[in-house]
């Protein structure tokens, strides 16, 4: 399948990381991995696009692009990637044709959107898509729950998130390099990721770096690691040397391909998750055999497997925060025994290649049947 790709939130070669980006180019990977041909038509990102009037002209010249380039150079599909009310696709209902099929991956869809005026628009514009799609796919059980309220069963499958799980194992050299280099010892490690950006982000690092506070002011030994960079960096280094002094490192960025060395030198891996889509990085962390600890609060429960891969604790409640890192942190059995099974968790359930070949035959399947009807 040759396959247009079209992200109208974040495009996949968006300067700011995040989980989205991550997602979508894993996803074009795949399919190119897979002997397909995926390429993005337009980087042009439509956020809150109906209420940028003054965006309007060159979106439409962005889209008439994309369009003339869909139809000039023989693509079979198209396949954008998270339409919601803030950024709905307006490329794949347009350019859908009787014989070129339009997938949606990852969109969301939530009623309560059209109460408000703010969200109205967005609402209309992204219901608008998932009827106009041939398939929709939803990586997010409570996603997927909302999505059948519009979307009819036939048309909507539920594909588990994954990675590559073979990016990410523990590099046993790494860690006793760096757990000496960094003098470790034995000392049980936290590890924590994120971007620092003023937000839900670094509000999840700051409950890290206060709850193994916590923990040492108990009197238990523990150091904390956190990889990541940032405009909020002074901030969180500032109040990690008030709370923990010396037991605390911060490691800087690394590229996605590199994660696995940081996560190698860990034993267990926090980050409360507020707001989290879903957060890749317990499937990274987990992928490397380390247990995670995360909260309620939205996707992590769907990619931890609460008291088998890790422990999911009630949102904003430090003290059971603070008792799941300590039960990890203290108990080294429970915590291999866990690390062992959050590597077979992610291997079983959240490989790519696995997970991702249900969506491949569909779109090929919808693909054949088109190209019958339309010869």
């Amino acid at each position: 399948m040759r396959l247009a790709f079209y992200a109208p939130f974040k495009p996949i070669g968006h300067p700011r990381l995040s989980g989205d980006v991550t997602i979508a180019r894993d996803l074009m990977g795949f399919f190119n991995e897979r002997g397909h041909r995926a390429e993005e038509v337009s980087s042009f990102s439509l956020e809150w696009i109906y209420w940028r009037p003054w965006l309007w002209p060159l979106a439409a010249h962005q889209l008439r692009a994309a369009r003339k380039r869909l139809d000039s150079q023989g693509f079979d599909a198209i396949l954008s990637y998270h339409s919601y009310y803030r950024s709905p696709d307006l490329l794949g209902p347009w350019c859908r044709t009787d014989d070129r099929p339009y997938f949606l991956f990852a969109p969301a869809y939530a009623t309560k959107n059209r109460k408000k005026v703010k969200t109205w628009p967005g609402f209309q514009l992204n219901r608008r898509a998932l009827l106009a799609a041939d398939h929709v796919f939803s990586n997010k059980r409570k996603d997927h729950l909302n999505l059948a309220r519009l979307v009819p069963q036939e048309r909507l499958s539920y594909i588990r998130p994954g990675i590559h799980t073979a990016w990410f194992e523990r590099d046993r050299k790494v860690r006793d390099e760096y757990r000496q280099k960094w003098e470790l010892g034995d000392i049980p490690t936290v590890v924590s990721a994120a971007m620092f950006r003023p937000g839900v982000k670094v509000e999840g690092l700051i409950w890290v770096i206060r709850t193994c506070a916590e923990l040492m002011r108990e009197g238990l030994e523990l150091r904390l690691l956190i990889a990541g960079s940032g405009p909020a960096q002074d901030r969180l280094e500032s109040l990690a040397l008030h709370q923990l002094g010396d037991a605390v490192r911060f490691c800087g960025f690394y590229e996605r391909r590199q994660m696995h060395r940081f996560y190698s030198v860990g034993d267990v891996f926090a980050f409360p998750g507020i707001n989290e889509g879903l957060g890749m990085a317990y499937l990274e962390a987990q992928s490397c055999g380390l247990p995670a600890v995360a909260w309620d609060h939205d996707g992590a429960p769907e990619v931890i497997e609460h008291g088998v891969s890790g422990i999911i604790t009630p949102s904003f409640n430090g003290p059971a925060f603070g008792r799941a890192l300590k039960r990890l942190l203290e108990d080294h059995n429970i915590r291999r025994t866990m690390g062992s099974k959050a590597r077979e968790f992610v291997r079983q359930k959240h490989e790519i290649n696995q997970n991702y070949r249900t969506m491949e035959n569909t779109m090929i399947q919808i693909c054949r049947q088109r190209g019958e009807k339309a010869s």
